[in-house]
């Protein structure tokens, strides 16, 4: 017997406008979205929704996505996991992703459930901050970026990055990614 998918609520994403489905911890990423929009002051237009996150391991491809990605003056400053659940168990790999997304390291990471986050500064991996109210606004942001120097990520660390991602990301169950076929290794 082939088992059918079940159907999955549709609900609007509030950045990009687009249809997906509430599935997982979107429902918690809708939260984040607001909150950044209405109550940290950036525009829809500084966050990428599921960056396209790509890198190899030896012959292999690794395709995922980052939940979302906060520019400023152009540069990405932060990225935000969205998370049910402990935000301690989802630091690692919040910190790989923003160490592997662009040629720098994107400065500031947040893990989050939608009530509570966690504000790491990405070089050091050192929690910053561990609420929501420490997620910097966009105000605070752009002051930050001044004082920031963007930084590589060290290549003899780099190979080892790629396998944490990688590890953590497999056990993902990310039902709405395979939907769209995103986040398979090729």
């Amino acid at each position: 017997m082939i088992e059918k998918p079940k159907p999955y609520e549709m609900i609007t994403d509030f950045v990009t406008g687009s249809e997906i489905p509430n599935i997982g911890a979107e429902e918690n990423r809708q939260q984040v979205e607001r909150f950044l929009v209405k109550t940290k002051g950036y525009s829809k237009d500084d966050i990428e929704v599921d960056a396209d996150l790509k890198f190899s391991i030896g012959d292999e491809e690794v395709r995922s996505n980052v939940d979302l990605v906060v520019s400023v003056q152009g540069k990405r400053f932060m990225i935000l996991k969205c998370v049910p659940g402990s935000l301690v168990s989802r630091q690692r790999e919040t910190l790989a992703a923003a160490r592997l997304l662009d040629a720098y390291q994107i400065p500031f990471s947040v893990v989050t459930d939608g009530k509570d986050a966690e504000l790491l500064d990405t070089v050091t991996g050192e929690v910053l901050d561990r609420d929501m109210e420490g997620i910097p606004s966009r105000e605070e942001a752009v002051e930050r970026m001044k004082g920031v120097k963007l930084q590589s990520f060290p290549q003899e660390r780099l190979e080892r990055e790629k396998i944490i991602f990688r590890s953590y990301d497999e056990m993902n169950i990310n039902v709405q990614r395979k939907l769209q076929g995103k986040g398979q290794s090729a």
